[in-house]
């Protein structure tokens, strides 16, 4: 593809500006080489050019050279595909076996030996693809439960996700991406405590983020105060039993189970306890470890698009797609920081024009990867045409309100933070109505549900408007005028959604963007984020050394600022906090609700979800940490998560200095002797250098020379 000097865009921070280690990294993970190892693209722009090429292949011949220069223009201005794009469109000569799509859901793994199996199958193949990948595993009997049979009983869920675990391990994704795992888990599951407790031992479930299924009625117990019982599904001998206590409940699975009249099964109550005993051991693990994840699993389906023919029980493994059975979604991004003009300057403003134009043009690439997803199951593959999802976001948010002289959290960046989600959203929905006037709607569009009574329970405005049970309305009607997320658009968009159907079921969701936001974006702040910090430590792996490498990185804006407003300075040098605009806020000194305002203002705009991190201080108050999720249900999220450094969990991918720093580390030696080392403090093992707080982690961890 030609490429023509006027299309380049003109920024502080082109491909020549960017810090060694954004370099780095797309040299590692997203720049195409050989299957010798020659690179062949030369430059960030050349990735660019081979993916907007390879995308626009999906068109009819005589569109091809049109798009492709629509979408290299696009991806000049900021629309960045997710990894797996990136690094796999365009690349088919050299890497046959992988996929564009960043992450799917596995089957629902049934409560069978066969049928577990048969998911670590479907699993290894994915993962051996790119992918990430999401399961529920509280669809499976509690440690003690008989095994019908076999004369013995099971040793629990937990058990189990050992063995994807170290499938998982065993696989390395290709394009230089470790495998990336979800586990999810009902919070009434009698292996609860279980589950909760699981990364408390060193090395354990290391290639899974856990989350919670936290439901409706589990935070009235809390806010209430009441008991809580942990239920599995009754086996025959349960039932006829008249001592077993019996209790209905909604379960992900009802097939072999008795149900009642609203499809509730019929469940072994286990124990019950207290509700708040339960929520403090979830904050505590929090606290102390980050995990696990917190998914408000009854919003999740009250809000999804798809309300009306699917169940979500999982997510991708950073939580911002709950996805059903087999589902599978494509990532793409757009940076923030490319649409503000006269940046750290009373005239600073930000281009929607060029961000609407942006958006559109992008909506229809991603569309397109849909045909060259190269997913390896056809269940993914079905699921995927089906339905067309997509979830775009965007990236350096925190660093683009740095540019426009605002703190991050105040009442402005809140609205700002809103009209971005909301402009995306609404232009990105009018494309779909006109590609599927153009291309066709996703299938889903035409299919006809029959209404059924639990339906008309969840939506009463089908009732009123004359819809009884057993009537048939195709699923661009129930979407466009039943769907609670697509009830804040102006009814005329609605109105055509109805009419003509739309060609994707979901169109946004906010990535983290780790990698993708460093190397191809400069450090911009990471998605919906604030940046972390302005300089701190990134552990990488690197192919051939036995820990995590610690590469220093600088935020976009703190690089931006030096080169705009004191280009005289050396960019890389020391810089004083106090000496900056009081816009440069991180990660840790914004408050924890200031955090939660700007997710729920940016949520309700997003029809999938949101993947976002509150970082915490060391020293910050228990109790006021727990506030912080109440707050987030009582806001409406979908799900929560807190980080707060704590040198006694697994070492994280982002650390700050200054905790670092703080930090001793013990080592003992063969012979018995003890060495205390600051966590920042670099030490020579086994003929290489390390970082002290890397190799205590890889060898506390057991991987050591095993990345």
């Amino acid at each position: 593809m030609h490429v023509h000097a006027q299309d380049r865009v003109s920024h502080p921070l082109e491909e020549e500006a960017l810090q060694p280690a954004s370099w780095d990294i797309w040299d590692s993970k997203y720049r195409l080489k050989s299957m010798e190892g020659t690179p062949l693209d030369a430059s960030p722009d050349d990735t660019y050019q081979r993916v907007a090429s390879a995308i626009a292949q999906v068109e009819t011949p005589d569109k091809q050279a049109f798009w492709a220069e629509r979408f290299l223009w696009a991806l000049r201005h900021g629309a960045i595909p997710a990894g797996r794009i990136i690094s796999n469109a365009g690349a088919q000569a050299h890497k046959p076996a992988t996929s564009t799509i960043n992450c799917t859901v596995s089957g629902t793994i049934r409560d069978s030996m066969l049928d577990i199996l048969d998911m670590v199958r479907e699993a290894g193949l994915t993962l051996k693809a790119g992918c990430g990948i999401g399961y529920e595993f509280s669809t499976l009997r509690p440690r003690g439960a008989l095994v019908a049979g076999a004369g013995a009983s099971t040793s629990g869920p937990l058990s189990f996700m050992d063995i994807f675990d170290s499938m998982c391990r065993t696989i390395s994704s290709a394009g230089g991406r470790r495998g990336a795992q979800m586990a999810t888990f009902d919070i009434a599951h009698p292996d609860i405590v279980d589950f909760i407790r699981a990364k408390r031992e060193n090395g354990r479930l290391r290639q899974f983020n856990l989350s919670c299924l936290i439901s409706e009625p589990f935070m009235r117990a809390v806010q209430e105060d009441r008991e809580w019982a942990l239920v599995f599904p009754a086996n025959p001998q349960e039932l006829a039993n008249p001592e077993t206590p019996l209790s209905y409940h909604p379960w992900p699975v009802t097939a072999g189970y008795r149900t009642n009249e609203r499809g509730e099964v019929a469940c072994r109550v286990y124990r019950r306890l207290p509700a708040r005993r339960l929520w403090d051991l979830i904050m505590s693990s929090n606290y102390d470890y980050a995990e696990p994840g917190f998914i408000l699993i009854d919003k999740v389906n009250e809000m999804n698009n798809n309300w009306f023919c699917e169940v979500v029980r999982a997510t991708n493994p950073c939580g911002e797609q709950p996805l059903p059975a087999h589902g599978a979604c494509l990532l793409g991004s757009i940076n923030l920081t490319r649409f503000v003009k006269n940046p750290f300057t009373p005239q600073a403003v930000f281009d929607w024009s060029t961000f609407d134009e942006v958006v559109r043009i992008f909506t229809r690439l991603l569309d397109n990867v849909v045909e060259i997803s190269g997913l390896p199951l056809p269940e993914q593959m079905e699921e995927i045409l089906l339905k067309r999802r997509h979830g775009m976001g965007f990236l350096g948010l925190g660093s683009a309100m740095a540019l426009l002289n605002m703190r991050y959290g105040d009442a402005a960046s809140v609205q700002f933070a809103e009209r971005v989600a909301r402009e995306m959203a609404l232009v990105g929905w009018e494309v779909g109505v006109a590609l599927a006037r153009e291309k066709g709607p996703a299938p889903l569009m035409e299919q006809r549900f029959t209404v059924t009574e639990a339906m008309l329970a969840q939506r009463p405005a089908m009732a009123e408007a004359g819809i009884r049970v057993g009537d048939q309305l195709p699923g661009k009607v129930l979407l466009a005028r039943y769907s609670r997320y697509l009830a804040q658009f102006p009814d005329a968009l609605r109105e055509q959604i109805a009419l003509h159907g739309c060609r994707f079921t979901h169109h946004t969701s906010i990535a983290p963007t780790g990698t993708i936001a460093l190397s191809l974006a400069n450090n911009a702040s990471n998605g919906i984020e604030p940046s972390f910090s302005h300089k701190y430590s990134r552990n990488v792996i690197r192919a051939g050394r036995k820990t995590k490498e610690k590469v220093d990185v600088f935020s976009f804006e703190l690089l931006a600022y030096r080169l705009l407003v004191n280009p005289d300075a050396d960019p890389y040098a020391e810089e004083e906090h106090n000496r900056l605009p009081e816009q440069f806020v991180d990660a840790n000194v914004i408050d924890p609700r200031a955090h939660v305002d700007i997710q729920a203002a940016v949520q309700q705009w997003v029809d999938s979800s949101i993947s976002k991190t509150i970082n915490v201080p060391g020293d910050f108050p228990y109790d006021a940490f727990k506030e912080i999720y109440l707050y987030a249900y009582e806001k409406g999220l979908k799900g929560c998560t807190t980080f707060r450094f704590n040198p006694e969990a697994f070492q994280g991918v982002l650390v700050k200095q200054a905790d670092l720093a703080a930090t001793t580390y013990r080592f003992t030696l063969a012979n018995g002797e003890t060495v205390a080392l600051k966590g920042d403090e670099e030490v020579e093992y086994d003929g290489e250098m390390h970082n002290a707080a890397n190799l205590y982690d890889a060898l506390k961890e057991g991987y050591y020379g095993r990345l």
